[in-house]
């Protein structure tokens, strides 16, 4: 397919020109397999920013399987391809879901999409020069495990939020993601998420497992970010297509998703060039040379 092409120099000059806040927080949501709830968890957490008035933009960054917009039940016309060919702005194909979030829609099923170069990537970046509102938040929900698309989305956000559950292959996973994240990206901080845990006890005792098997061998900084309850209703309300955010607000996992929201609020935005999508998309079209270094 004919793929947009840009130059590192005219990418920062059009991000540059980009109108809107100074900074976006931009997170990578993120998991070693599939089947732990990483898109429940971005597609809920996005609802929980946006209810505290957040403008969140939410980007399916899983080109080969992307369901965001299925899981909320919208049905987009064009995708991130038809930017990458040059046949729509990216303006063009965003959607906007519950409570006013906005989604980027991936390319689900397009094997050219599954993975991206650097080049590649920078050219879906550099539309965003287009868009006439800038994010207070950018949620990306990659795709699982550690394919090399999957982890220049990870090195390239401020902050890496890793779900996990009580699953030994999703430990094992999530080791094997944190591992390639750190020795060969240098990133040395990640947020760790216990998803569909029984109670706030089960989700630390998950988190102790990633700590007891990453601290023999690895050099890393692991936070409990949080413990998702499993809710009898999930289900349910995924056959409806809706979040339980919206469908249950005052449910355990609900509240949980507020409480997730009010932690990130709280996590230190960087007071220099990271702090922008310059540097977002600058991370992603440079080749691997140097690994990138996150202060603790």
């Amino acid at each position: 397919m004919n793929v947009v092409e840009i130059s590192p120099r005219t990418l920062s000059s059009s991000v540059q020109a980009y109108t809107g806040k100074e900074t976006t927080r931009v997170i990578a949501i993120t998991s070693g397999k599939g089947g732990v709830g990483k898109t429940t968890v971005a597609i809920n957490l996005a609802l929980a920013m946006a209810e505290k008035g957040k403008q969140v933009m939410l980007m399916d960054a899983d080109m080969g399987l992307a369901n965001v917009d299925v899981m909320l039940g919208l049905r987009p016309t064009q995708n991130l391809s038809h930017v990458l060919k040059g046949e729509c702005e990216l303006e063009d194909i965003i959607i906007t879901g519950p409570r006013g979030i906005r989604i980027l829609p991936a390319a689900s099923g397009v094997r050219q999409m599954v993975d991206l170069s650097a080049r590649e990537q920078g050219g879906l970046i550099h539309a965003f020069s287009s868009l006439s509102k800038q994010a207070d938040v950018l949620l990306i929900d990659t795709a699982a495990g550690i394919n090399s698309s999957t982890m220049k989305f990870c090195a390239a956000a401020q902050e890496v939020l890793l779900v996990v559950c009580n699953e030994p292959a999703s430990i094992t996973d999530a080791y094997a993601t944190i591992k390639v994240l750190s020795q060969d990206h240098g990133i040395n901080r990640f947020r760790i998420l216990a998803n569909m845990a029984q109670s706030s006890m089960e989700g630390a005792r998950i988190f102790q497992k990633l700590v007891d098997v990453t601290e023999q061998f690895l050099n890393v900084s692991l936070d409990l970010v949080g413990t998702i309850p499993y809710d009898l209703n999930s289900r349910k309300v995924v056959q409806q297509r809706r979040a339980i955010f919206d469908v249950l607000p005052g449910s355990g996992a609900a509240r949980a998703y507020r409480k997730l929201a009010d932690r990130t609020d709280k996590w230190t935005m960087p007071g220099t060039a990271n702090g922008n999508l310059q540097f977002f998309v600058e991370q992603l079209v440079q080749p691997e040379t140097k690994p990138r270094r996150v202060q603790l």
